[in-house]
């Protein structure tokens, strides 16, 4: 029987992540959402190069999931135009990666990467304490 040392190391880190996830704030919560976006347009772009057609799928599915998650977690009501104009962006985001796949063009991952960047960077200058004395801000 061959034992396998990345089953532990992907269990292992797995679990880190699932960690993070159950510890983060709301506001910790998406920048992980952001960054886990990120991540699979990075490996959609390496499985574009590498001609892989089922790995680039599935990045880009994952990365529009996150991106839906994130535009399902609007809050409307207390965001008005903030909330609307994220909505649009998401939106926009994820027919971009439609494309992409459709196309299997790296263009449109890298134009979600600088969008994802801007939103992220606009994001970490937020300060979570702030927002825990106030009425939510919605974002994510």
């Amino acid at each position: 029987m061959e034992v396998s040392v990345n089953s532990p190391v992907k269990k292992y880190h797995q679990l880190g992540v699932e960690t993070s996830v159950e510890a983060a704030s709301p506001h910790q919560l998406v920048n992980l959402l952001f960054k886990g976006a990120g991540d699979r347009i990075r490996q959609a772009q390496g499985c574009i190069a590498r001609r892989d057609i089922e790995g680039r799928c599935k990045a880009i599915n994952s990365c529009v999931e996150i991106l839906m998650g994130l535009q399902m977690s609007l809050d409307h009501e207390k965001g008005s135009e903030i909330a609307a104009n994220l909505d649009g962006l998401y939106d926009y985001m994820q027919r971009r990666l439609y494309r992409a796949n459709a196309d299997n063009d790296a263009a449109p991952l890298a134009e979600v990467t600088d969008l994802l960047n801007t939103l992220s960077s606009a994001w970490q200058t937020i300060d979570p304490d702030q927002i825990q004395a106030r009425e939510p801000v919605t974002a994510g």
